[in-house]
């Protein structure tokens, strides 16, 4: 299947406040083999979403929950393609923290991501170009 339609099935996901949290987003941590019970859905997801999506897809993907670990897998680009993995720097570029999501399209000061946990939820955001630390094109499996 493909990634973006993959990601798309999943839009308008959004956290639930309070005690409760959305099933669908717990889902994404255990796929991947982590206990969405306990992690809940105010944990940071992005990287859980993402590798959700990738693996469903039948693409490669890290296992991991840190945005930055999608920085180990693929192949590097400069030319991303609609759904290619970008990975992006938050705090400071030297920081560990990160967030990635999947390329849908760039202008001359944005990059537009399709990714979870962005206003809380699986939609589409713009981010600001200098924050790229790289985009990754996946292998697919089989």
């Amino acid at each position: 299947m493909d990634i973006i339609k993959t990601a798309l099935s999943q839009y308008g996901v959004k956290e639930i406040e309070g005690h409760q949290d959305h099933p669908q987003i717990v889902k994404y941590f255990t796929s991947i083999g982590f206990d969405g019970e306990k992690l809940k859905d105010e944990t940071a997801w992005c990287s859980a979403f993402a590798n959700w999506v990738a693996k469903s897809a039948g693409f490669e993907y890290t296992g991991k929950l840190n945005a930055r670990s999608w920085l180990s897998v693929g192949e590097s680009t400069e030319t991303p393609d609609w759904g290619d993995v970008v990975i992006l720097w938050r705090e400071s570029p030297e920081s560990w923290k990160g967030h990635v999501g999947f390329y849908v399209k760039e202008t001359k000061r944005y990059v537009y991501v399709l990714g979870g946990n962005q206003r809380n939820s699986v939609c589409i955001k713009a981010y600001p170009k200098n924050r790229i630390l790289d985009f990754k094109k996946l292998k697919r499996y089989g």
